[in-house]
């Protein structure tokens, strides 16, 4: 058993169809798994290391529970839900849920999305705040950067977007997140700034800026480190 396996998780789900499925399914595969069946319950949990989501609560939104939980916590949240518009998800992510997954959905994929999310949440507390992806190195704690062991020279602004995306590898950071956090809340609606400053990023991370293999685009949505 993988040590993502042992991990406990939060399961926020009131269909029974549903969590009576998962429950089973996720202790099966060797997971320590509560069950909420609302808000209220889901606030009484002390101990987890992930949380999943369904958003049609009987005591409200479950997206209410993202703030709730990042005030106090970094844990990887993935959000079930069968809404089908893009804003919702957007919505979501911008509160800082890391990943989303529509309904319906089958095993495999919920339990892949599960051992990535649990795997980069360990990568990161080993590596001490250093992100290594091919010839590329980004030490958080020193603010440095370097490719091929060479620094890299970056303009604040490129510093700023990079640091912010390496704070939570694989984690998709939505348009307006990026521009909020580095540019100011007066910015959220500055897309073209973004898309200038992300590409000169990839000019000078990516071995081929066309085909990028590190700074990754979520299509209308945002972007995330590999």
């Amino acid at each position: 058993m993988s040590a993502a396996a042992a991990s406990r998780l939060l399961l926020v789900e009131d269909d029974p169809g549903v969590y009576h499925f998962l429950l089973p399914a996720l202790s099966a595969h060797g997971y320590r798994v509560q069950h909420a069946r609302d808000l209220a319950q889901a606030k009484q949990v002390a101990h987890f290391e992930m949380v999943i989501l369904d958003l049609g609560l009987p005591d409200g939104q479950g997206e209410q529970f993202i703030p709730h939980l990042r005030a106090y916590s970094d844990v990887p949240i993935l959000v079930l839900s069968a809404r089908q518009d893009e804003l919702d998800k957007v919505h979501c992510l911008n509160l800082g849920a890391d990943d989303y997954l529509m309904k319906p959905f089958g095993l495999p994929e919920l339990l892949a999305r599960i051992q990535v999310a649990l795997r980069r949440t360990a990568i990161m507390q080993m590596r001490d705040h250093v992100y290594q992806h091919q010839s590329l190195q980004i030490n958080r704690a020193s603010g440095i950067v370097t490719k091929q062991g060479q620094p890299l020279h970056l303009s604040p602004i490129e510093h700023a977007l990079l640091m912010l995306l390496a704070s939570k590898p694989g984690t998709i950071f939505t348009h307006s997140q990026l521009l909020a956090q580095v540019w100011g809340a007066d910015f959220i609606n500055e897309t073209h700034y973004l898309r200038i400053h992300i590409g000169r990023l990839r000019a000078k991370l990516e071995a081929d800026p066309s085909a990028p293999q590190t700074l990754l685009t979520e299509l209308g949505i945002g972007y995330r480190l590999a």
